[in-house]
């Protein structure tokens, strides 16, 4: 009866997370800069309009990580009204920092241009993440540089930032 209990506990999350995925539209493997792993994902309401946006970066310590691990992320997100953007950034060795950062700024770049085809409202774009994924948000959200070199301002062009578990010392 404890094993049923458990299991129930545990599986009764991932299909609810599951049938979110499917309410919502998911459109993958975008292009927000040249380069296999310069590919994002986005998920939205199926109603989306004006909607807040969100760009989940993943942690994986730098050298791992893919954006298709967090569809139930984004789907859970999405079902909470928001659209969500995942991107994926090229890792170590292929690179080095602050290459992560820059195309982190890429991919915010490319969603802030985008937001409002997507439903989204580039005003209340939010940035997220999880580990070495919250780095990411948090250097371009507090250093200016990384999203000065698109054209962005951190001040004007991101809403809020979202940390998770980050190095951030």
């Amino acid at each position: 009866l404890l094993l049923l209990l458990a299991v129930a506990c545990v599986a009764t999350p991932l299909i609810i997370a599951t049938i979110e995925l499917e309410r919502c539209v998911r459109t993958t493997d975008i292009s927000y800069a040249d380069g296999a792993r310069r590919k994002l994902d986005v998920y939205r309401p199926r109603a989306a309009a004006d909607a807040p946006v969100i760009v989940f970066f993943y942690g994986g310590r730098w050298l791992s990580g893919t954006k298709a691990w967090y569809q139930l992320l984004a789907a859970a997100l999405t079902a909470r009204g928001y659209v969500v953007v995942v991107p994926d950034y090229r890792l170590y060795p292929e690179v080095r920092f602050p290459d992560f950062l820059v195309d982190g700024a890429k991919a915010l770049r490319w969603t802030h241009d985008n937001a409002a085809i997507l439903g989204g409202d580039p005003q209340r774009l939010f940035v997220m993440g999880h580990s070495a994924g919250a780095h990411i948000a948090a250097m371009l959200a507090l250093d200016p540089q990384w999203l000065d070199g698109v054209g962005l301002n951190a001040a004007r062009d991101i809403a809020g930032l979202i940390g998770i578990s980050g190095p951030y010392d």
